[in-house]
C-alpha cells in the first residue's frame, strides 16, 4: 500500500514505554501525529522531541495525540522519555514493521546500522485518514512543525 495524503493510515499495534499495547484503531475520534525518529539519545531527535514536549499544550488543545516511534527497544525509550521528561507516548517499533509500512525506514543508516526509522511526520485526522506527510531523507533535519500546525488547525 502506498502512503498518500487522503488515504487511510496503516493500522498498527506497538508497545509503549509503560509496556502497554497502543493500537492506532483505538485512537479513533482524535487527530494523531506520528513522529518517526531514528534513535533515542541523539542530538537531532532530542531537539525535535523536546520541541514537541515544550508545545504539547498546543497539540492537546487541537485534540491531537502525539506518538513518537523508533526502532529502539521499549526499555531504551523508557529511559529516554524519563531523562527528557517527554509528556507523550513513545512506541517501540523494534521489529521495524510499522516503519516499513509507512515507508519510513533507512535500509542503511550511519555506522553501518540497518533498518533505522527515517525522521518523518504523519498527521492523521479523527477518522484515520492521512492529512500530512513529511519523510526526511536527511536525518539531521526536523519536520516542519509550522506546516503540521497549519493542517491540524483545519482538522479541529
Amino acid at each position: 500500500m502506498k502512503i498518500e495524503v487522503g488515504k487511510a493510515a496503516p493500522d498498527f499495534t506497538l508497545y509503549d514505554t509503560e509496556k502497554k499495547q497502543v493500537s492506532l484503531t483505538d485512537l479513533g475520534g482524535q487527530n494523531v501525529l506520528l513522529l518517526f525518529f531514528p534513535l533515542a539519545f541523539t542530538s537531532t531527535c532530542t531537539k525535535e522531541l523536546c520541541s514537541v514536549r515544550d508545545n504539547i499544550a498546543w497539540y492537546n488543545n487541537a485534540n491531537a495525540k502525539v506518538l513518537g516511534i523508533s526502532v529502539d527497544s521499549l526499555y531504551t525509550l523508557a529511559k529516554y522519555k524519563e531523562e527528557q521528561k517527554l509528556n507523550f507516548s513513545l512506541l517501540s517499533d523494534f521489529n521495524k514493521d510499522v516503519s516499513r509500512a509507512y515507508d519510513s525506514i533507512y535500509e542503511v543508516f550511519g555506522y553501518g546500522m540497518k533498518g533505522v526509522s527515517k525522521r518523518s511526520a504523519f498527521l492523521l485526522d479523527k477518522n484515520g485518514i492521512i492529512r500530512y506527510i513529511e519523510v526526511l531523507e536527511n536525518a539531521g533535519e526536523i519536520p516542519d512543525f509550522n506546516a503540521i500546525r497549519e493542517v491540524l488547525i483545519t482538522l479541529t
